[in-house]
C-alpha cells in the first residue's frame, strides 16, 4: 500500500489489524447435523428477544455471548461451551435493578427419546430434539434459567440503605417548609370577616 496524504475526516482500515465479526447467530439450528460436522457458534443474542425471561428482569438490555461447540463422542452427540452475560434482575427486597454476571458452562446430550435421554452420561443434560431445526434461543433460555436464583438480591442490605434514603429526604422537606397551622386558615377568614 502507497503512502497517501489523509484528509482531516479520512482514515484507512487494514483488514489485518481489524477483528470482524463475519455472521450473525442463526435462529434455527440443527444440533445433530452440527454435531455431525463438528460446527460452532460463536456470538451474541440481544437479551431483549429471550422473552421467558421477561418476569424476572428489571431491565432486557444486554447481550448474552454464546460460545457453542457441537461434535461427537462415540455416539454421543454433544454440545458443549459457555454462555455469558450480565443480566439486570429484579431484587425481591427492594425491586430495583441488581447486577447479575452469569457464566455459565454448558454440557448438553443431544438426544431425540427420553430412553436415550437416560442413558446419557450423569455429567451431560439432555437436549431432546423433536424436529430437525430448533430455535437457537430456546437452549440459551433455558440454560439461563436453570442458573438464575429464585429470589435475586443485592449483597448488601438494600431495604435498610433505602429507607435511610428516604427519611433522609423527608426530613429536608420538612426543614425547607414547615407544615401549616391548620386553624391559620379560620384565622384568615376571621380576620376578613368572610365567615
Amino acid at each position: 500500500m502507497q503512502d497517501r496524504y489523509l484528509g482531516f475526516d479520512e482514515f484507512v482500515v487494514s483488514i489485518y489489524h481489524c477483528a470482524v465479526m463475519l455472521a450473525r447467530l442463526p435462529e434455527y439450528i440443527d444440533p445433530l447435523h452440527l454435531a455431525d460436522k463438528r460446527g460452532e457458534l460463536k456470538g451474541q443474542i440481544p437479551v431483549s428477544s429471550l422473552d421467558r425471561l421477561a418476569d424476572v428482569l428489571f431491565n432486557d438490555t444486554g447481550v448474552v455471548t454464546v460460545d457453542l461447540f457441537f461434535g461427537r463422542e462415540g455416539r454421543l452427540a454433544k454440545v458443549e461451551g459457555q454462555i455469558e452475560a450480565v443480566l439486570e434482575l429484579k431484587c425481591q427486597s427492594c425491586l430495583q435493578a441488581v447486577q447479575w454476571p452469569v457464566k455459565n458452562t454448558v454440557k448438553l446430550g443431544i438426544v431425540t427419546s427420553i430412553d436415550q435421554a437416560d442413558r446419557l452420561p450423569e455429567d451431560y443434560e439432555p437436549l431432546l430434539v423433536d424436529d430437525e431445526k430448533i430455535l437457537l434461543k430456546n437452549i440459551i433460555e433455558d440454560e439461563l434459567l436453570l442458573v438464575l436464583p429464585a429470589f435475586p438480591k443485592h449483597q448488601h442490605d438494600c431495604l435498610a440503605n433505602n429507607s435511610y434514603v428516604n427519611k433522609a429526604g423527608s426530613l429536608t422537606d420538612e426543614q425547607q417548609s414547615p407544615p401549616e397551622n391548620p386553624f391559620s386558615i379560620l384565622a384568615k377568614l376571621k380576620n376578613t370577616g368572610d365567615l
